[in-house]
C-alpha cells in the first residue's frame, strides 16, 4: 500500500466522510427550498449543535476494517465485510437502504457473499468506495477489483459498479492531486452507462460556465433534491469536488443545499475532498462537533493508522454499546421528523 505516504489522505477521507455525513443528515429528504429556509449545512444541527453519523460512515468504516484485515484478497475482503454487515443489521440501525437490507437478509439465509447482491443502482456501493481509491492509490488493478467485490456484495446493477469505481477513482486522483484537466478524461474513460454519460457531459459544460452546484444538480434533473440513484448522486458529488477543488467547506455546503439524499451526497463529497485536503483542510469545529461512540473520531483515527501501517489487525471498539447508541440515534431521528412538521423558523 505504500501506506506512510498515504496516511494524510486516508485520514482525510475517513474524517471527510464522517463530517459530510453528519452535516448532511439533518437535511436528509428535504427539498432544496426547505434546506435553504432552514439554513442547514453551515454547521452541526442534529443534536444541540453536535452531529451524528449514519450508515454512510458506518459502511465506510466496516469496509475500511475489512481492507485492513484482507488488503491483498478482494474475495476475502468481501467475505469479511459480509459478516460485518450481517451483525450491523442485527444492531437495528435507524437507517438502511432497501437494497442493502435485502442483500444482508440474503446473506443471513445462506446466500454466499458473491451471490447476495440485488439488482439495484442505489447509493449503497458508491457511498463507501472512496476509501478503496485512497488505500490503493498506486494500484489501479486493485482499486477496480476491490471496488467490484465491495459493490457486488450488495448491488449487482452495472450502474452501481460504475458509480462505485468513479468514486474510488476520484478519491485516488484527489489524493494524488491530479489536475482537473487530467482528471476529466480519466473519469470519462470509466463511464459506460447512458445515464452517467449524459450527466458527465453536462458536468463538463457546467464547469466551463462556472455554474453553482445546485444549478448543475437542477440541470441533470435534481432540481428538487438529489435522488438515491447512484449516477445522480455521484455526478453531483464529482461536480462539487471539481467546482470547489481544495475548498472542503464550500464543496460540502454546496451539495447539502441541493436537498434530497444529503447525507450520502455530502459523505461522498467529503470523502473525496478530504482525501485531497487531509484533515488540515476540514474545519476543526466540524470534526470536534461529531458526537459519536463507540465509532468515535478517535476510532476513525485508529482505523486510519491501521490502514496506513498495513497492520492486518483492525482497531476494536466496545461493540455492546452499538445497540444502545442506535436506539438513542433513532429517538433523535424521530424528533427531527416532528420538527419537520413545523414551519422552518
Amino acid at each position: 500500500m505504500s501506506a506512510p505516504r498515504h496516511h494524510a489522505s486516508i485520514l482525510g477521507c475517513l474524517l471527510g466522510t464522517a463530517v459530510g455525513d453528519s452535516l448532511g443528515l439533518p437535511a436528509e429528504g428535504l427539498s432544496r427550498r426547505r434546506v435553504a429556509a432552514m439554513k442547514l449545512g453551515d454547521g452541526h444541527r442534529f443534536l444541540f449543535g453536535r452531529g451524528m453519523c449514519s450508515d454512510d460512515t458506518e459502511h465506510t468504516l466496516m469496509l475500511a476494517a475489512a481492507l485492513v484485515e484482507h488488503g491483498d484478497d478482494p474475495l476475502a475482503m468481501q467475505q469479511a465485510l459480509s459478516w460485518k454487515l450481517r451483525w450491523w443489521l442485527l444492531a437495528l440501525p435507524a437507517g438502511v437502504g432497501l437494497s442493502t437490507a435485502r442483500a444482508i437478509l440474503k446473506m443471513w439465509t445462506g446466500f454466499p457473499a458473491s451471490k447476495a447482491g440485488v439488482h439495484s443502482a442505489s447509493n449503497g456501493a458508491a457511498m463507501r468506495s472512496a476509501i478503496i481509491g485512497v488505500v490503493f492509490a498506486d494500484d489501479e488493478i486493485k482499486r477496480h477489483a476491490f471496488a467490484l467485490a465491495a459493490c457486488r456484495l450488495t448491488h449487482t446493477d452495472t450502474r452501481a459498479y460504475e458509480s462505485a469505481v468513479l468514486v474510488a477513482e476520484a478519491a485516488c486522483l484527489a489524493a494524488r492531486h491530479i489536475p482537473t484537466q487530467d482528471v476529466l478524461p480519466i473519469l470519462e474513460n470509466l463511464i459506460f452507462s447512458a445515464e452517467m454519460k449524459t450527466r458527465f457531459a453536462v458536468l463538463k459544460t457546467a464547469l466551463v460556465a462556472d455554474k453553482s452546484v445546485p444549478d448543475y444538480a437542477a440541470e441533470i434533473g435534481c432540481d428538487h433534491g438529489v435522488s438515491g440513484f447512484a449516477p445522480s448522486t455521484v455526478a453531483v458529488s464529482l461536480y462539487a469536488w471539481l467546482r470547489h477543488r481544495g475548498d472542503f467547506s464550500s464543496a460540502v455546503r454546496s451539495v447539502i443545499l441541493c436537498g434530497g439524499d444529503t447525507d450520502t451526497v455530502a459523505a461522498i463529497t467529503g470523502a473525496v475532498c478530504g482525501a485531497e485536503t487531509g484533515e488540515a483542510g476540514i474545519p476543526r469545529e466540524w470534526i470536534n462537533g461529531i458526537f459519536e461512540w463507540p465509532r468515535s473520531v478517535g476510532y476513525i483515527r485508529h482505523m486510519a493508522d491501521a490502514l496506513a501501517a498495513d497492520s492486518r489487525q483492525s482497531p476494536g471498539f466496545f461493540w455492546p454499546a452499538i445497540l444502545l447508541r442506535n436506539l438513542f440515534f433513532l429517538v433523535i431521528v424521530i424528533l427531527h421528523g416532528f420538527r419537520r412538521l413545523l414551519p422552518p423558523y
